[in-house]
Parts: structure tokens; C-alpha cells; sequence
């Protein structure tokens, strides 16, 4: 327990500035999770879900937390651009874990739909908040949900009401920016109400050459005939630690696209928690791992078919190299009421080094009888056959091995719906693999 200890202590000592700074509707499920965290400390690798990433290793470091939430002297919309061509969006910032309200887009949503921090959202939505926040995820079940629910002070707001279809992307970037080394817990929460429709883009980006972690918990509920389509891009550097729980609840009828692709990082810990609510429903979950250097990434998925006649979808791709280590767990859940099930679990991975790990395990746990539920992996490394194929061809083996492998993880992105982002992640994809680290012109960072 040393690695809790400190937490136990910090919030001991500090509840009442926690509190102080932030607001009733986190407050008031703050203590259940502080007690569910001493109950349970950080998940360590005897933990099934956890065992691929040693955890208490991670929150061993002494980091800052900025419980006072003073303000962070950067202005990021001069400092940093993520634009995708092509791509029109409604662009918001959030600032290690406080909403950036000094600038807002120009663009106007549609009318009722909300982009805003929590802290602003609940003098308007309080009642919505209160009726979802901390519900899917749940601090009794994962420790790390816990720690982050007993230390977060704000969040991010998405409403979407009734009928209302989003033609604009947003696009969320979070910036890492701090002197010190630096911890942040990130809240989002995501409401789509019955018919709406909305598609987003989360950038995880650091802005300073410093240690930081940063967990982030994500909350999103689909209503009956609603769409979402969530797409998480990673480009973080070396001495970033990510660990990032989503959990998602879909209703009857609705359709979830959840993309998470991660180009640049240290050590990337992401958990999906998908639950079928109401029948007739469907998700496509796909993710796209490059990774080299001594980099580490563990995706763990649970899909929980709990109702019937619903499809779940799953590819994951690892390209590894050097020393990388990765890992995919994904679980299909069956339960005994939820026929007609219809789910597809693929993770397939290419070692382009000797010395690189991968661990996958995908499992099925069906108590139906009436499914289609089929489930499969690969390691393997590239084709000899192919690359001797393309250097008879002049081609010579190094720009060999570079198409093979970008043609390798183009199946997860031509999945993404959205075609400019498609485009985009194509050419950020092929400059990862070159070694180049593609930032926009404007970004401070590349000066």
C-alpha cells in the first residue's frame, strides 16, 4: 500500500480544499470513493484486468496537484493548433484538467446543445449532471475510477437533447502543460439524448518537457436512437503516463464508434467498458497501437451484451518495435436472456523486432445459446515472402518494411467514419513510421 499511502494521506490533509474547489454534484460521491479507494488501492498485476501494467509503479512518483486550481499561464489557441484539413470543428481546450473558457469557438452549436466545463453546466443542467455523473462508473469496482473520482475538481460537459444532429465535429484537445512534474485527473461526461447524434475528437497532447500522469474517466450514455462516434488520438512524448476508463451505456436502437489511436507515448494504460441497455443496438470499437523505443500500451475492453439482439465489433492493431511491450484484452459478455447476439473480437499484431512483447488474450463468456459470437488473435512478424516480392521490384527494405506496416494498420483507420480525419490519420500514421513527428507549423512545441 505505499503507493496509496501517499493519496490516503494527501486526502486526509487536504479534503476540505478539494471540496472547497470544486462543486456539490462531485462532492457529494467524493468520501464513497475515497472509502472504495482505501478499500481497494491501485489494481496490481494479480488483478486480471491489470495484469499486463504494474500500476503501483506508476503512482510511485512524488507528483503536484494543482488542488487549488490556479490558473495556468498559456494561451492555446496561440500556442498550439491540432487541425485536421478539411475537417470543420467546433475546437475546445482543456488545460491539464480545467476547461479553457477565456476563448470560445466562433462557430454556434445547435440550439441546447452544451460544450462547457461542469462547474459552468451545473447552474444551468444540474439535474442532468446529478442523474449521471460517477453512475457508470462505478468506484466500488476499479480502484482507478475511484482514485480519480475522490480527486477530480471539474470536467467536461457534452449535451446533446432530444432530435438534435451535430453536423460539426467536436474536437476536444488536452494540453499537458506544466514546470513541475504534474498529475491531473480529467472528467468528461457525455449525455446523447433519444435521436441525437454527435461525433468527437479527443487530442491528448503535452506541451512541456516534463513527468506528468494524467488519468481521465469518460461517461457516456446513448439514448434510444441516438449516435456517437468517439475518437481518441494519443501524441504525447516518453515521460507521459495516460490511464483512461470509458465507459459507455447504449440504449435501444443506437450506434457507438469508439476509435482510440495511439501514435506517440510512454506508458498508455486504456479500459472500455461498453454496456447494452436496449435491444437493436450496435458498436464498432477499434484501436490502432504504434509503438517503439521502450514504450508500453494496454488496451482492456469489455463489451457486456446484457440484452438481445445487439452487434459488437472489436479490431485492434499493434505495430511494435525495439523494446515496446503491448497488450489487448477484450471480454464478450453474453448474458443468458441476450439472444440473437452477433459480436466479432479481433487482435491482430505485428512484432517488427525481436525484442518487442506482445500479450493478447481475447475471451468469450456466453450464457446464450442462440449467438454468433467468434473471437481471434495474431503475433506474427512481416511476410519475408512480401518484402523479398517488393525489393525484386526495386523497392529496397526499409521503404518495404514502411508500407507493409502502414498497410497493416490501415484496415482500423479506413473503419473511422469521419473521411477528412481518415485522411489525416493516413499521413500521421506514415510519418510515425518514418520516425518524423508531424506538428502543425503553428505549434510551439517544433520551435
Amino acid at each position: 500500500m505505499q503507493s496509496e499511502q501517499q493519496y490516503i494521506d494527501l486526502y486526509n490533509e487536504a479534503q476540505g480544499m478539494i471540496k472547497q474547489h470544486s462543486y456539490d454534484v462531485l462532492n457529494k460521491v467524493r468520501d464513497k470513493a475515497f472509502e472504495d479507494f482505501k478499500a481497494q488501492g491501485f489494481p496490481t498485476k494479480k488483478t486480471e484486468r491489470y495484469k499486463y501494467t504494474d500500476i503501483p509503479k506508476l503512482f510511485a512518483p512524488d507528483y503536484g496537484l494543482n488542488l487549488q486550481r490556479l490558473e495556468i499561464p498559456v494561451s492555446p489557441y496561440q500556442s498550439f493548433k491540432c487541425d485536421v484539413p478539411n475537417l470543420s470543428t467546433s475546437l475546445y481546450f482543456v488545460v491539464n484538467d480545467q476547461f479553457y473558457t477565456k476563448q470560445l469557438p466562433k462557430a454556434q452549436l445547435p440550439e441546447g446543445v452544451v460544450v462547457d466545463s461542469l462547474s459552468n453546466a451545473i447552474q444551468t443542467h444540474s439535474e442532468v449532471i446529478a442523474n449521471h455523473y460517477a453512475k457508470l462508473a462505478d468506484t466500488s469496482k476499479d480502484g482507478l475510477t475511484a482514485f480519480n473520482t475522490m480527486l477530480a475538481q471539474d470536467g467536461v460537459f457534452i449535451y446533446v437533447p432530444k432530435g438534435v444532429k451535430i453536423d460539426r465535429t467536436i474536437q476536444i484537445v488536452n494540453i499537458l502543460r506544466s514546470d513541475v512534474d504534474l498529475m491531473v485527473n480529467r472528467r468528461v461526461l457525455i449525455v446523447v439524448e433519444e435521436g441525437a447524434e454527435v461525433s468527437m475528437l479527443f487530442c491528448d497532447d503535452s506541451a512541456d518537457d516534463r513527468n506528468f500522469l494524467a488519468t481521465q474517466v469518460i461517461e457516456a450514455y446513448v439514448a434510444d436512437n441516438a449516435k456517437l462516434e468517439l475518437n481518441c488520438l494519443e501524441e504525447t512524448h516518453l515521460k507521459n503516463v495516460r490511464i483512461s476508463n470509458v465507459y459507455i451505456e447504449q440504449q435501444r436502437n443506437s450506434r457507438v464508434s469508439h476509435n482510440v489511436i495511439t501514435l506517440h507515448n510512454g506508458t498508455t494504460r486504456n479500459t472500455l467498458d461498453l454496456v447494452f441497455r436496449g435491444e437493436g443496438s450496435e458498436c464498432f470499437c477499434n484501436g490502432c497501437v504504434i509503438a517503439d523505443r521502450h514504450q508500453h500500451i494496454d488496451n482492456n475492453t469489455i463489451i457486456n451484451h446484457a440484452v438481445g439482439n445487439c452487434v459488437s465489433n472489436q479490431l485492434y492493431k499493434y505495430v511494435l518495435d525495439d523494446h515496446a511491450v503491448g497488450a489487448f484484452a477484450g471480454l464478450i459478455y453474453v448474458a443468458k436472456d441476450a439472444q440473437k447476439t452477433l459480436s466479432h473480437e479481433v487482435n491482430q499484431n505485428l512484432c517488427a523486432a525481436s525484442t518487442a512483447h506482445m500479450y493478447t488474450q481475447p475471451m468469450l463468456e456466453i450464457y446464450a445459446d442462440d449467438v454468433q459470437c467468434d473471437h481471434g488473435s495474431t503475433v506474427g512478424q512481416l511476410n519475408d515472402a512480401a518484402l523479398f516480392y517488393m525489393q525484386q521490384r526495386g523497392i529496397d527494405k526499409r521503404e518495404a518494411q514502411l508500407l507493409l506496416e502502414f498497410a497493416f494498420v490501415n484496415e482500423v483507420i479506413d473503419k473511422m467514419e469521419l473521411v477528412p480525419l481518415r485522411d489525416r490519420l493516413h499521413h500521421l500514421v506514415e510519418k510515425r513510421f518514418r520516425g518524423e513527428l508531424d506538428k502543425c507549423s503553428c505549434c510551439k512545441l517544433c520551435h
